[in-house]
């Protein structure tokens, strides 16, 4: 029970995520992630000054965090701003599915059955019944679906990985997102053009580092150490549905037929897929 309930405080974090991502799609995308990323890491801070030890990883432990944390949020922010938000969320939210097609790839011991391939079919259907949607909409297939590909699988073989390096403390994610959070402000300096941010901007951006790019990593990291991945897994289904209808309500769109049905497709194709030994 304790590790479910870490985990729904991750799911109702990420829910807001796409919605403030949207909000804030003024704001370079380097400099959106590197600053929420960073923020996300200051309730770690308090602990490692006590125990700085907490911090000394393996450098392939941090380099897989930062793949996990900056490459993610970098392609999703780039997705939600090229591609229909509300499509481009539900691709998104393919990364259910893949930590279960790519399982048998990335961890040894186990293997696919036939409701895995079955699983990756629905999903995929759904997916592609989102971007159809999101070209009825625009007249063009918006090439910011690449990205929120992309992202699912980062996001995929980021959690399995996690499984394949030593053990760490949960709060070794701070130090993920605070490399991972400079690393992306030298890239705003190198890379973009120079942004001011107002008021409202720093309000959202501390919601979401505090939030979804940052509270919600380390209960979904005690959640994973505390419970059943599967079972866990299973919960995270709630969230392309929770975040889908919150971003409807703050687009302004109507709840069309064809996202209606891509939801149904991606959260049954994902249930099924972990249900299965």
């Amino acid at each position: 029970m304790q590790a479910n309930l870490h985990a729904l405080g991750a799911i109702a974090l990420w829910a807001s995520l796409a919605s403030l991502g949207v909000s804030l799609a003024h704001v370079p995308p380097f400099l959106l992630t590197g600053i929420a990323l960073i923020i996300g890491s200051i309730p770690a801070w308090p602990f490692v000054l006590r125990d700085p030890s907490q911090w000394r990883i393996p450098l392939r432990t941090l380099a897989l965090g930062v793949y996990g944390l900056f490459a993610y949020h970098f392609l999703l922010f780039i997705a939600l701003r090229h591609a229909p938000p509300v499509e481009a969320n539900l691709v998104n939210y393919l990364w259910p599915l893949f930590i279960v097609v790519l399982t048998p790839v990335v961890l040894p011991g186990v293997s696919l059955r036939w409701p895995h391939v079955l699983a990756a079919l629905l999903g995929f259907g759904g997916a592609a019944i989102a971007i159809v949607g999101g070209r009825e909409l625009s007249g063009t297939l918006a090439w910011g679906y690449v990205p929120a590909f992309a992202a699912a699988l980062i996001w995929a073989t980021y959690s399995l990985m996690t499984k394949r390096v030593a053990a760490f403390p949960t709060t070794a994610i701070g130090l993920f997102g605070l490399v991972s959070g400079v690393l992306s402000l030298l890239c705003h300096v190198a890379l973009e053009p120079a942004a001011t941010l107002a008021s409202r901007d720093w309000l959202l951006l501390a919601v979401m580092g505090l939030g979804p790019l940052g509270a919600s990593f380390f209960l979904w990291d005690k959640a994973l150490k505390l419970g059943d991945a599967r079972h866990i897994g299973i919960l995270s289904y709630i969230t392309p549905l929770a975040s889908t209808a919150l971003l409807i309500v703050v687009s302004g769109r109507a709840f069309s037929a064809s996202i209606a049905l891509a939801t149904v497709l991606i959260i049954s194709a994902a249930i099924l897929g972990m249900r299965v030994k």
